[in-house]
């Protein structure tokens, strides 16, 4: 029997739901010292036994299908086949972005789901590595990732932090490869801008942003955040300030570093480099625009009047705003994309098909990469920007609510159990039905087997 017609199957006979509560409950249940609650327990995991044999007993390739409804409903299990019958392969690495991605400040107060971590870890535990890709610094990110995924899962050898958006990578058990430190391969003139950035950034800030905002302690990056409440109209006015300042020096530094004579032989004056900054920020970034028009800080010039030798260093450098949340710069060289491509050569996975979630403009590029490439599918928060849901509907359109990444997980776990079925290529005719039902396309569909 075809892969359709089997799931089909699976969802029509089986009470796949009260299976999936189960396997939630066996999952989940805290540890607690009860006599009473381990003996729910085993009563539970004796029933998710009884219940998975049952379908095992039953069907072809039942143990595979069992496993399948054990985490995903129907919906979740048939984008899953439609992925396979779509693609023909299973995703050999998850690359993943965390704030606001696998955890959110308003759906999971800031931390990631346990149902997530277990998804995760099951995930893992079938031979998937792990990317977590973050704009983060890398001690903050090897703290969540050990505590939520544990100190074995980290240092397995099968997961990697691309850190401060692929600045560096830290890929615990691989010896000298364990940590890359890329941007030691950036040219001088961008690693002394950053340099005279992060040495200036707050000594020389105005009083609402020198008292309102601090560093994250990056390595490379140069990042300014609030001392306020994340999202909040305190954190939005003062990272909005804090943004302009930031430009601003930026300009000066770049200035500074390409040297007056040369500026000048193109005809400008080396006091314009705040002017040139916000004149080549605002003409990239829609979102930077808005900000300096808000403040009364648009650009004297136009972005045409930038110098050469300037506008080779901005092309470099990237100004990040993240509302009420950070200002920041970073390289535009060294992308969340140049990390990832790191670390999967760490990891040794030379043919990728990965997953990528993210919700920002640098998980967007690795959104990109991946589709440029082949390489792999993208998922998105329903609250990412809208570049990125653009891309992601454009897709598959895996896009989950604030907080349930894990239901695109489920959908991972369910594809590549059915993967290990084999090269069993399905009908296009129910390929193209399934995906009309999932976009809306036709109200008249049901999720019947056909006759």
């Amino acid at each position: 029997m075809k892969r359709y017609d089997l799931l089909y199957r699976l969802y029509d006979e089986f009470d796949a739901g009260t299976l999936r509560e189960h396997q939630s409950f066996v999952d989940l249940f805290p540890p607690v010292d009860s006599r009473v609650a381990l003996d729910h327990w085993e009563d539970a995991n004796e029933e998710l036994t009884r219940r998975k044999a049952a379908i095992a007993d039953a069907m072809p390739h039942g143990e595979t299908f069992a496993a399948v409804a054990a985490y995903a409903d129907r919906e979740t299990a048939f984008t899953a086949l439609d992925l396979l019958n779509r693609y023909g392969r299973a995703v050999d690495a998850l690359v993943l972005d965390v704030d606001e991605t696998l955890r959110s400040t308003g759906g999971t107060d800031n931390e990631i789901p346990r149902d997530t971590l277990h998804m995760l870890g099951k995930i893992h535990e079938s031979g998937v590595p792990i990317v977590v890709c973050t704009g983060q610094t890398l001690e903050n990110v090897k703290g969540f990732t050990i505590q939520g995924l544990g100190n074995e899962l980290v240092h397995s050898g099968t997961l990697s932090v691309v850190y401060e958006t692929g600045n560096g990578v830290f890929t615990p058990g691989h010896g000298s490869r364990t940590k890359r430190l890329l941007y030691e391969g950036l040219g001088e003139d961008v690693r002394t801008v950053f340099d005279e950035v992060r040495t200036r950034v707050l000594p020389t800030a105005p009083r609402n942003v020198r008292r309102g905002c601090h560093l994250q302690g990056n390595e490379f990056n140069v990042t300014v955040k609030p001392n306020f409440e994340t999202g909040s109209d305190a954190a939005e006015r003062v990272i909005d300030d804090g943004l302009i300042h930031l430009i601003d020096l930026l300009g000066e530094a770049v200035v500074e570093t390409v040297g007056g004579r040369a500026i000048e032989e193109g005809g400008g004056f080396c006091g314009d480099g705040p002017t040139w900054a916000r004149a080549h920020y605002a003409a990239a970034d829609p979102e930077i625009r808005g900000v300096l028009a808000a403040n009364d800080a648009e650009p004297s010039v136009e972005v045409e009047a930038v110098p050469d030798a300037v506008r080779t260093l901005f092309d470099g450098v990237d100004v990040g705003y993240y509302r009420a949340d950070a200002a920041e710069i970073g390289s535009l060289e060294l992308d969340k994309v140049a990390g990832v491509e790191a670390a999967l050569d760490v990891l040794g996975v030379e043919d990728p098909f990965v997953l990528v979630m993210g919700d920002s403009k640098s998980d967007l590029r690795v959104m990109e990469w991946a589709a440029e490439h082949d390489a792999g599918i993208a998922a998105a928060p329903e609250h990412a920007s809208a570049d990125v849901l653009d891309h992601v509907r454009a897709g598959d359109d895996l896009v989950f609510g604030r907080g349930q990444s894990t239901e695109v997980l489920r959908t991972v776990h369910a594809l590549n159990r059915l993967a290990t079925l084999g090269d069993r290529p399905d009908g296009g005719a129910r390929h193209d039905r399934r995906r009309a039902e999932r976009r809306g396309e036709s109200a008249t569909l049901d999720r019947r087997r056909p006759n």
